[in-house]
């Protein structure tokens, strides 16, 4: 029997109609589709736009200049998404022309309009093709969100055709699955040699190659890392600061993967941005051109919030309502079909759908509260979380974070299996990664994640699998189990549930935890200065006797919460010994994760708040080794969240004993890690920093330590201004020495700021006048893109000038002509925060304000000079920069404290 062919409109009869928009925040153009183009002002544009439709480029952002619902548009970066899927697209119209292959005539409106209509002529010519290269579930899937309204959906089954719809496209049946393979064996023990280093340093660079003489000594010091530990606990641990332009990515992979090779072990290169994952994993394709070769030798591993969950994505799918989220999940469909690994936080996933669709659907769809049912799950087999995990174990290399390799550490610490080799980039973030990862935060939000992972959810619409809906068929037979269970149930009702920020705002709080925390909000408000915009914070010393009250209820409560916690997990625990010989490995594995999961929430209560509140009771000592204070949060003037935290003073301990002591080998390397006090400073002393910000500090024997400096000629390729006469007070001043300074160099510019609000109200006073000098200008906390894709359109948008606060900062990584300008609002001190206050008193006072402010502006300049042929120059408007600061710099850099006319004009001179 033959399917009648449904009817939908021819796609060029469509297009032919359909003019382009492009929208800027002072006005716009609109073109023709025969190529007639009007410019119009911010205003006529708005009158124009309504109820009509247009091809434009980003929604979001268009939307946001024009103030104006859009939603009739087709946005053209979804048909992108749709017709290629998991392939890498700039949000502008720029990256639709490098995506595409398509010759760009210049940089104005009139060029982007004109390659929106190039850009969808190109799409549907592909997707016609016989040879089209996505075609699974194509036609389905489009029908699906035409269905919806998705206003590409008609064109795409006019351009294909549509047979009668069979029923939906559901993804998680055609995706691959995992086999289990036997445990691997413990790695061994062979070195790697300085030469053998080298050998694999000179084949990874290739034939032809720039000898770089520092590139090869920091490779033949990482090898050292592969020596043979001597005494326990005291693992061959190598602290090396590489000057930027070193090449020391190449350096340690060259003797990471011999070492791996040769031992049959895994290397784990863990870093803290997301920018040098990705960078990290393009080097690879040097050691792994075969990309099936690299598919099994190198994997990326994330915590798991990061990966699509495909019951999460299957639920969703049969409730979905709304339009939007209809269209979301059809393009999620497209994507995940031919995801190299479901990341969906920095892979192949087009990032910008967060801002398009909203993040709080995207989040939907990935297991950020550990609600996983393991091996009871349907997709299991498929999971893109146990695929990755496995492949790890098999790996030569491992690519992860900072976070990732803390967590993995602390949680299952001891096991026979956590990995052994350690190279750590960007090490100067260890500090800020710990200080995340082992603190403990008592508050509305977090015990609401406790309630609902026990509990599952408890109001209508809302969707959480409770510990039930997890163990149930795991326990059916276990009595003391189930009994336990139910106790834990029933104890979780002393946590905040749904609502309860509201009922402490209006005096009604219920529950233990509840009225603690409204004790502590009413403390901070009758402690704080009167701030309503950021957030504010108090120290817990002398609570009122209410609060004392509060909290020892609430000690209870959470005695009776961890206590069958615990005995719960032990029975699991149990289950697996007693019955060995008869239950599957899939069932041993979920038994283990959950037991697993079930004892990690309990020494949260155990180990982390209850400790807290032992502070309340008189009984306990102060313990100094951390710093407990009140918080309420606030994102933009709105409260968020309030509790109390518990910080390490020095995180790095924790690092240290939990990661670094039980590995055999480390390296911590940044280009970053000294603190250069003067020029003739003893180098011992440069290294006591490091030492401290590392875990170094924490072991017998001292580390290995080594420094190479940069190649690059910095008196030639850059240049340092301290500008003397400027108001940095006054916005429009500050404003105008950004616009002067950025005209000067072309663009090209970096703008940082210490206050979120200083950024905005300078960005406001610069799009005319950058816009009548023909620069772009992007900022973070304005335009709806997230900062790693702000960072690459920068990067891609060579004459752009982009303006960020401290993420930007850690962020940028733009070699070449895209960044030769960096101009600071004012000296990056850190803020006078209960917990900086008490790291200040313990590690140095005004010295280690002065660390982090130097180690601050020395990243900042680092971003400048990537290659030989870069040149640079940074400018630091606040006249009130001290001089012992500028030890931060490279010795042979140029420094002048000047005015603002002669900064403008050498920064000119210089760059020009």
């Amino acid at each position: 029997m033959t399917s009648t062919l449904l009817q939908f409109p021819d796609p060029d009869v469509t297009l032919s109609k359909l003019p382009a928009l492009i929208a800027g925040p002072l006005g716009g153009v609109i073109m023709t589709p025969d190529g007639e183009v009007e410019i119009y002002d911010i205003s006529e544009l708005r009158k124009i736009v309504r109820d009509h439709d247009f091809l434009v480029c980003n929604l979001p952002v268009a939307a946001r200049h024009l103030r104006v619902d859009l939603k009739g548009c087709f946005d053209v970066l979804e048909l992108f998404a749709f017709i290629r899927p998991a392939e890498f697209c700039l949000p502008i119209p720029l990256g639709l022309a490098l995506a595409l292959d398509i010759s760009r005539g210049g940089d104005s409106d009139e060029d982007d309009a004109a390659l929106l209509i190039k850009s969808v002529q190109s799409l549907f010519e592909e997707l016609k093709k016989p040879n089209y290269k996505y075609p699974e579930g194509a036609q389905a899937t489009a029908f699906g969100m035409s269905d919806a309204g998705w206003r590409w959906g008609p064109l795409i089954l006019g351009a294909i055709g549509m047979p009668s719809p069979q029923g939906a496209y559901q993804v998680w049946n055609h995706l691959s699955e995992w086999e289990e393979k036997a445990p691997p064996p413990p790695p061994g023990q062979d070195r790697v040699s300085e030469a053998e280093a080298a050998e694999r340093l000179a084949k990874l660079l290739g034939n032809g190659a720039e000898r770089r003489d520092g590139q090869i000594e920091y490779t033949k010091k990482a090898a050292r890392m592969f020596d043979v530990p001597e005494t326990e606990d005291e693992p061959k641990l190598i602290l090396s600061e590489a000057g930027t332009g070193i090449g020391k990515t190449l350096g340690y992979i060259a003797p990471s993967s011999l070492w791996a090779e040769k031992n049959g072990g895994t290397v784990w290169l863990s870093t803290y941005t997301k920018n040098l994952q990705r960078q990290l994993d393009q080097e690879l394709d040097r050691l792994y051109p075969n990309k099936a070769e690299k598919n099994q030798k190198v994997v990326i591993r994330k915590g798991r919030e990061n990966y699509l969950c495909l019951l999460n994505l299957q639920e969703i799918s049969g409730t979905a309502a709304q339009p939007q989220g209809k269209i979301l999940l059809g393009l999620v469909s497209r994507w995940v079909r031919y995801s190299r690994d479901g990341d969906m936080i920095g892979g192949d996933f087009p990032s910008w759908l967060g801002e398009t669709f909203g993040m709080g659907r995207l989040s939907q769809l990935t297991d950020r509260r550990g609600e996983c049912v393991y091996s009871a799950c349907s997709h299991y087999k498929k999971c893109f979380i146990e695929k990755a995990q496995r492949k790890a174990k098999y790996a030569n290399l491992v690519i992860a974070n900072h976070a990732l390799v803390m967590v993995q550490s602390a949680t299952r610490f001891g096991e026979q299996d956590l990995p052994t080799r350690y190279i750590f980039d960007e090490g100067h973030h260890i500090f800020d990664a710990a200080d995340s990862v082992f603190s403990a935060h008592l508050t509305g939000q977090e015990g609401l994640e406790l309630r609902r992972w026990i509990r599952g959810a408890e109001i209508q619409n809302r969707r959480a699998k409770g510990l039930k809906a997890r163990l149930d068929d795991l326990i059916a037979d276990e009595e003391e189990a189930g009994q336990y269970l139910s106790k834990v149930y029933t104890a979780a009702a002393c946590l905040p549930a749904d609502g309860w920020h509201s009922r402490l705002i209006e005096g009604g709080p219920f529950g233990p935890m509840e009225n603690f925390l409204a004790q502590i909000r009413g403390q901070i408000y009758a402690r704080s200065s009167g701030e309503e915009y950021h957030s504010i914070e108090t120290l817990t010393t002398d609570p009122s006797d209410e609060l004392i009250e509060a909290a020892i209820i609430l000690k209870k409560a959470m005695d009776n919460l961890s206590g069958p916690l615990k005995r719960l997990s032990a029975l699991l625990l149990k289950k697996l010994d007693m019955e060995a010989d008869e239950l599957d490995s899939s069932t041993r594995n979920r038994l283990e994760a959950v037991s697993r999961s079930i004892t990690r929430r309990s020494e949260i209560i155990s180990d982390g708040w209850v400790p807290m509140l032992d502070a309340f009771t008189g009984g306990v000592e102060a313990n100094k080794q951390f710093v407990d204070w009140f918080e309420l949060s606030r994102a933009n003037g709105r409260e968020m969240d309030v509790g109390m935290y518990r910080h390490w003073i020095d995180p790095s301990e924790p690092f240290a004993n939990i990661v670094l002591k039980p590995s055999h080998g480390a390296m911590i390397t940044s280009a970053t890690l000294r603190d250069r006090l003067s020029q003739n400073q003893n180098p011992d002393i440069e290294w006591n920093s490091a030492e401290i910000r590392t875990g170094a500090a924490h072991f017998i024997n001292p580390p290995t330590r080594y420094s190479l400096k940069s190649p690059f000629d910095y008196e030639k390729q850059a240049r340092v201004f301290i500008v003397g006469d400027l108001n940095i007070r006054s916005l429009d001043h500050l404003a105008a020495a950004y616009r002067e300074l950025f005209i000067a160099s072309g663009g090209g510019a970096l703008g940082l700021f210490t206050a979120i609000g200083r950024l905005k109200e300078v960005y406001k006073r610069l799009l005319k006048p950058l816009e009548d000098a023909d620069l772009s200008i992007f900022a973070q906390h304005v335009d709806p893109i997230n900062v790693a894709t702000l960072i690459d359109i920068f990067r891609t948008v060579e004459h752009s000038c982009l303006l960020g606060t401290d993420a930007v900062r850690d962020g940028v990584d733009v070699p070449g002509n895209s960044l030769r300008l960096c101009v600071f609002d004012k000296v990056p001190w850190p803020r006078p925060t209960i917990l900086h206050k008490a790291r200040r008193e313990h590690f140095g006072k005004r010295t280690y304000d002065d660390l982090i402010t130097r180690l601050r502006m020395k990243q900042a300049f680092g971003r400048l000079i990537r290659k030989k042929s870069d040149k640079g120059v940074f400018v630091m408007l606040d006249g009130a920069t001290p001089t012992r600061l500028l030890s931060c710099f490279p010795e042979n850099v140029i420094i002048e404290r000047v005015g603002l006319a002669e900064a403008i004009k050498k920064t000119r001179d210089f760059l020009s």
